[in-house]
Protein backbone atom coordinates (compact mmCIF):
# COMPACT_ATOMS: atom_id res chain seq x y z
CA UNK A 1 0.00 0.00 0.00
CA UNK A 2 1.35 3.27 -0.64
CA UNK A 3 2.38 6.11 1.72
CA UNK A 4 0.76 9.37 0.43
CA UNK A 5 1.39 13.01 2.43
CA UNK A 6 -1.43 14.95 2.33
CA UNK A 7 -0.64 18.48 3.24
CA UNK A 8 -3.34 21.05 4.59
CA UNK A 9 -5.03 17.91 5.83
CA UNK A 10 -6.98 19.94 8.64
CA UNK A 11 -8.82 22.29 5.65
CA UNK A 12 -11.66 21.63 4.08
CA UNK A 13 -10.74 19.48 0.70
CA UNK A 14 -8.82 17.08 3.21
CA UNK A 15 -11.39 16.66 5.06
CA UNK A 16 -13.94 15.60 2.79
CA UNK A 17 -11.45 13.13 1.19
CA UNK A 18 -9.71 11.39 4.08
CA UNK A 19 -12.76 8.91 4.08
CA UNK A 20 -13.13 8.61 1.06
CA UNK A 21 -9.48 7.36 0.81
CA UNK A 22 -9.34 5.31 3.84
CA UNK A 23 -8.11 1.79 3.00
CA UNK A 24 -6.29 2.76 -0.11
CA UNK A 25 -3.27 4.51 1.11
CA UNK A 26 -1.29 5.23 4.08
CA UNK A 27 -2.01 8.89 4.35
CA UNK A 28 0.75 11.15 6.69
CA UNK A 29 -1.35 14.11 7.36
CA UNK A 30 0.39 17.37 7.39
CA UNK A 31 -0.82 20.95 8.21
CA UNK A 32 0.18 23.58 11.02
CA UNK A 33 -3.02 23.00 13.32
CA UNK A 34 -3.39 19.86 15.32
CA UNK A 35 -5.48 16.88 13.84
CA UNK A 36 -6.75 14.54 16.76
CA UNK A 37 -9.15 12.48 15.36
CA UNK A 38 -6.92 9.83 13.97
CA UNK A 39 -8.36 7.01 11.87
CA UNK A 40 -6.74 3.51 11.34
CA UNK A 41 -4.20 4.12 8.49
CA UNK A 42 -3.58 7.99 9.11
CA UNK A 43 -0.61 9.37 11.15
CA UNK A 44 -0.21 13.11 11.37
CA UNK A 45 3.07 15.32 10.77
CA UNK A 46 2.97 18.62 11.78
CA UNK A 47 4.23 21.22 9.57
CA UNK A 48 4.64 24.76 8.30
CA UNK A 49 4.77 24.58 4.69
CA UNK A 50 6.78 28.20 4.81
CA UNK A 51 9.78 26.03 6.68
CA UNK A 52 11.93 24.26 4.03
CA UNK A 53 13.07 22.06 6.57
CA UNK A 54 9.89 20.93 7.77
CA UNK A 55 8.50 20.20 3.89
CA UNK A 56 12.31 18.39 3.82
CA UNK A 57 11.26 16.24 6.99
CA UNK A 58 7.55 15.43 5.91
CA UNK A 59 8.23 14.33 2.71
CA UNK A 60 10.82 11.93 3.52
CA UNK A 61 9.68 8.19 2.66
CA UNK A 62 6.69 8.95 0.45
CA UNK A 63 5.16 7.91 -2.31
CA UNK A 64 3.36 10.98 -3.45
CA UNK A 65 2.72 14.15 -2.37
CA UNK A 66 -1.11 15.77 -2.63
CA UNK A 67 -0.25 19.17 -1.94
CA UNK A 68 -3.34 20.89 -0.32
CA UNK A 69 -1.44 23.12 1.87
CA UNK A 70 -1.64 26.94 1.78
CA UNK A 71 -4.13 30.04 1.37
CA UNK A 72 -7.34 28.51 0.13
CA UNK A 73 -8.66 32.12 -0.91
CA UNK A 74 -7.94 35.76 -1.45
CA UNK A 75 -6.16 37.33 1.03
CA UNK A 76 -3.51 40.17 0.61
CA UNK A 77 -0.49 39.75 -0.88
CA UNK A 78 2.11 39.30 1.71
CA UNK A 79 -0.23 36.32 3.20
CA UNK A 80 -0.40 34.64 -0.40
CA UNK A 81 2.95 34.88 -0.97
CA UNK A 82 4.02 33.15 2.05
CA UNK A 83 1.39 30.31 2.23
CA UNK A 84 0.65 29.95 -1.99
CA UNK A 85 3.83 30.93 -3.53
CA UNK A 86 7.24 30.23 -1.35
CA UNK A 87 5.18 27.78 0.30
CA UNK A 88 4.51 25.71 -2.66
CA UNK A 89 7.95 26.10 -3.64
CA UNK A 90 9.14 24.71 -0.15
CA UNK A 91 6.96 21.93 -0.81
CA UNK A 92 7.73 20.43 -4.33
CA UNK A 93 11.00 21.30 -3.91
CA UNK A 94 11.43 19.15 -0.95
CA UNK A 95 9.71 16.28 -2.54
CA UNK A 96 12.37 16.53 -5.37
CA UNK A 97 15.41 16.19 -2.61
CA UNK A 98 13.87 13.28 -1.26
CA UNK A 99 12.76 11.54 -4.49
CA UNK A 100 9.14 11.65 -4.53
CA UNK A 101 8.34 11.75 -8.01
CA UNK A 102 4.90 12.16 -8.13
CA UNK A 103 3.17 15.36 -7.08
CA UNK A 104 -0.38 16.01 -7.35
CA UNK A 105 -0.99 20.03 -7.61
CA UNK A 106 -4.24 21.50 -6.20
CA UNK A 107 -4.46 24.94 -8.15
CA UNK A 108 -7.89 26.43 -8.61
CA UNK A 109 -10.49 27.70 -11.38
CA UNK A 110 -9.70 31.06 -10.11
CA UNK A 111 -6.43 30.78 -11.78
CA UNK A 112 -8.31 30.77 -15.19
CA UNK A 113 -11.31 33.14 -13.61
CA UNK A 114 -11.44 35.99 -15.81
CA UNK A 115 -12.70 33.72 -18.79
CA UNK A 116 -16.90 35.00 -19.07
CA UNK A 117 -19.83 32.66 -17.83
CA UNK A 118 -20.46 32.43 -21.70
CA UNK A 119 -17.32 30.95 -22.85
CA UNK A 120 -16.14 27.17 -22.28
CA UNK A 121 -12.35 26.79 -21.76
CA UNK A 122 -10.32 23.60 -21.54
CA UNK A 123 -6.81 22.76 -20.30
CA UNK A 124 -5.00 24.47 -22.85
CA UNK A 125 -6.47 28.32 -22.45
CA UNK A 126 -3.67 30.39 -21.09
CA UNK A 127 -4.12 31.90 -17.46
CA UNK A 128 -6.33 34.73 -16.47
CA UNK A 129 -6.52 34.60 -12.81
CA UNK A 130 -8.72 36.72 -11.23
CA UNK A 131 -7.19 37.67 -8.01
CA UNK A 132 -3.66 37.43 -6.19
CA UNK A 133 -4.72 34.08 -4.99
CA UNK A 134 -5.98 33.05 -8.90
CA UNK A 135 -2.03 34.38 -9.40
CA UNK A 136 -0.41 32.05 -6.74
CA UNK A 137 -1.95 29.35 -8.43
CA UNK A 138 -0.74 30.37 -12.34
CA UNK A 139 2.67 30.00 -10.37
CA UNK A 140 1.90 26.72 -8.70
CA UNK A 141 1.37 25.67 -12.53
CA UNK A 142 4.31 27.27 -14.09
CA UNK A 143 6.80 25.79 -11.37
CA UNK A 144 5.14 22.66 -11.37
CA UNK A 145 5.94 22.63 -14.91
CA UNK A 146 9.79 23.74 -14.56
CA UNK A 147 9.90 20.13 -11.92
CA UNK A 148 8.34 17.67 -14.47
CA UNK A 149 10.47 19.30 -17.62
CA UNK A 150 13.90 19.74 -15.76
CA UNK A 151 13.87 17.37 -13.17
CA UNK A 152 11.38 14.70 -14.78
CA UNK A 153 9.10 14.42 -11.54
CA UNK A 154 5.78 13.46 -12.58
CA UNK A 155 3.02 16.36 -12.41
CA UNK A 156 -1.28 16.41 -11.84
CA UNK A 157 -2.40 19.77 -11.44
CA UNK A 158 -6.10 19.49 -10.67
CA UNK A 159 -8.05 23.48 -11.14
CA UNK A 160 -10.52 22.54 -7.95
CA UNK A 161 -13.61 23.69 -8.23
CA UNK A 162 -15.82 23.95 -5.22
CA UNK A 163 -15.69 20.57 -3.06
CA UNK A 164 -19.01 20.34 -1.36
CA UNK A 165 -21.64 18.00 -0.10
CA UNK A 166 -23.63 19.90 -2.79
CA UNK A 167 -23.34 22.92 -4.87
CA UNK A 168 -24.62 26.10 -2.78
CA UNK A 169 -25.88 28.34 -5.38
CA UNK A 170 -25.61 29.21 -8.90
CA UNK A 171 -22.74 29.55 -9.99
CA UNK A 172 -21.27 26.42 -7.92
CA UNK A 173 -24.05 24.49 -10.65
CA UNK A 174 -20.54 24.74 -12.95
CA UNK A 175 -18.43 23.94 -11.03
CA UNK A 176 -18.73 21.34 -8.14
CA UNK A 177 -17.23 18.80 -7.29
CA UNK A 178 -18.58 16.10 -4.96
CA UNK A 179 -16.16 14.30 -2.59
CA UNK A 180 -16.00 10.65 -3.99
CA UNK A 181 -15.12 12.97 -7.56
CA UNK A 182 -12.30 14.55 -5.88
CA UNK A 183 -11.10 11.35 -4.35
CA UNK A 184 -11.06 9.39 -7.74
CA UNK A 185 -9.05 12.57 -9.47
CA UNK A 186 -6.84 11.98 -6.97
CA UNK A 187 -6.37 8.51 -7.08
CA UNK A 188 -6.30 9.28 -10.73
CA UNK A 189 -3.54 11.61 -9.87
CA UNK A 190 -1.46 9.19 -7.90
CA UNK A 191 -1.86 5.94 -9.81
CA UNK A 192 -2.00 7.19 -13.70
CA UNK A 193 1.37 5.57 -15.27
CA UNK A 194 3.05 7.54 -17.59
CA UNK A 195 2.54 11.06 -16.53
CA UNK A 196 4.56 13.68 -16.95
CA UNK A 197 2.41 16.76 -16.90
CA UNK A 198 -1.37 17.21 -17.01
CA UNK A 199 -3.77 19.76 -16.15
CA UNK A 200 -7.11 18.72 -15.53
CA UNK A 201 -10.68 20.21 -13.93
CA UNK A 202 -11.84 19.45 -10.07
CA UNK A 203 -15.25 19.37 -11.41
CA UNK A 204 -18.33 16.10 -11.26
CA UNK A 205 -20.19 15.75 -14.21
CA UNK A 206 -21.70 19.10 -14.48
CA UNK A 207 -24.21 19.96 -17.13
CA UNK A 208 -23.64 23.53 -16.93
CA UNK A 209 -19.64 23.15 -16.83
CA UNK A 210 -17.52 26.44 -18.00
CA UNK A 211 -14.56 23.67 -18.31
CA UNK A 212 -14.17 21.39 -21.63
CA UNK A 213 -12.69 18.60 -19.27
CA UNK A 214 -11.84 16.26 -22.01
CA UNK A 215 -8.23 15.63 -20.85
CA UNK A 216 -9.31 14.11 -17.72
CA UNK A 217 -11.37 11.88 -19.16
CA UNK A 218 -8.77 11.12 -21.59
CA UNK A 219 -6.69 10.16 -18.75
CA UNK A 220 -9.93 7.91 -16.74
CA UNK A 221 -11.43 10.36 -14.87
CA UNK A 222 -15.12 8.71 -14.77
CA UNK A 223 -17.19 11.30 -12.57
CA UNK A 224 -20.54 9.14 -10.48
CA UNK A 225 -21.85 12.83 -9.82
CA UNK A 226 -23.71 15.57 -11.31
CA UNK A 227 -24.88 19.36 -10.16
CA UNK A 228 -27.74 18.84 -12.37
CA UNK A 229 -29.69 17.40 -9.69
CA UNK A 230 -29.79 20.35 -7.96
CA UNK A 231 -30.47 22.75 -10.00
CA UNK A 232 -34.46 23.33 -9.96
CA UNK A 233 -33.92 24.53 -5.98
CA UNK A 234 -31.17 25.98 -6.80
CA UNK A 235 -32.65 28.35 -9.89
CA UNK A 236 -36.07 28.94 -7.81
CA UNK A 237 -33.90 30.31 -5.40
CA UNK A 238 -31.24 32.43 -7.07
CA UNK A 239 -33.23 33.38 -9.99
CA UNK A 240 -31.69 34.49 -13.25
CA UNK A 241 -27.80 35.80 -13.02
CA UNK A 242 -27.65 39.97 -13.29
CA UNK A 243 -25.09 42.22 -14.96
CA UNK A 244 -22.41 42.49 -11.77
CA UNK A 245 -19.08 41.04 -12.51
CA UNK A 246 -19.63 37.94 -10.36
CA UNK A 247 -22.55 36.71 -12.96
CA UNK A 248 -20.18 37.88 -15.90
CA UNK A 249 -16.86 36.20 -14.91
CA UNK A 250 -16.34 32.62 -14.09
CA UNK A 251 -14.60 33.68 -11.05
CA UNK A 252 -17.12 34.95 -9.79
CA UNK A 253 -16.70 37.52 -6.50
CA UNK A 254 -12.68 36.83 -6.93
CA UNK A 255 -13.02 38.79 -9.60
CA UNK A 256 -13.69 42.22 -7.63
CA UNK A 257 -11.73 40.78 -4.31
CA UNK A 258 -8.68 43.04 -3.64
CA UNK A 259 -7.04 41.47 -0.67
CA UNK A 260 -9.41 41.06 1.85
CA UNK A 261 -11.48 43.81 0.45
CA UNK A 262 -13.69 44.57 -2.61
CA UNK A 263 -12.14 46.63 -5.64
CA UNK A 264 -14.37 48.07 -9.01
CA UNK A 265 -12.96 46.58 -11.81
CA UNK A 266 -11.09 48.19 -14.52
CA UNK A 267 -13.98 50.66 -16.88
CA UNK A 268 -16.65 50.33 -14.45
CA UNK A 269 -18.24 53.14 -13.32
CA UNK A 270 -17.22 54.81 -10.62
CA UNK A 271 -19.89 55.60 -7.44
CA UNK A 272 -20.58 58.59 -7.33
CA UNK A 273 -19.15 61.45 -4.76
CA UNK A 274 -20.93 61.57 -1.39
CA UNK A 275 -21.97 65.25 -1.10
CA UNK A 276 -19.92 67.41 1.45
CA UNK A 277 -22.39 70.51 1.63
CA UNK A 278 -23.14 71.57 5.32
CA UNK A 279 -26.14 72.04 6.91
CA UNK A 280 -26.50 75.98 7.74
CA UNK A 281 -25.25 76.81 11.51
CA UNK A 282 -23.87 73.37 11.66
CA UNK A 283 -20.36 72.97 13.55
CA UNK A 284 -17.77 70.78 11.35
CA UNK A 285 -15.37 70.26 14.46
CA UNK A 286 -18.05 69.30 16.94
CA UNK A 287 -19.53 67.13 14.10
CA UNK A 288 -16.10 65.21 13.49
CA UNK A 289 -15.48 65.06 17.74
CA UNK A 290 -19.44 63.50 17.79
CA UNK A 291 -18.42 61.00 14.83
CA UNK A 292 -14.89 60.22 16.68
CA UNK A 293 -16.43 59.29 20.42
CA UNK A 294 -19.15 57.50 18.27
CA UNK A 295 -16.90 55.50 16.11
CA UNK A 296 -15.00 54.33 19.68
CA UNK A 297 -18.39 52.70 20.96
CA UNK A 298 -19.66 50.49 17.81
CA UNK A 299 -17.26 48.58 15.44
CA UNK A 300 -18.65 46.70 12.38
Amino acid sequence: MKTILMTGAAGRIGTFLRPELAGKYRLRLSDNRPIRDLRPGETFARADISKLSDMLRVTKGVDAVVHFGGQSGEHDWDHVLQANIIGFYNAIEAARRNGVKRFLVATSNHAVGFYRCDQTIDHRVYCKPDSRYGVSKVFNEALASLYADRYGMEIFCMRIGNVNHAPIDRRRLAIWISARDMAQLVTLGVERPDLRFEIVYGISDNFRAWFDNANAYRLGYRPQDRSEVYAEEILKRDGPPGNSPADIYQGGGHCMAEGETRSRLAGAPAAPPVSKRIAPGSNPAARGKSAARARKGHRS
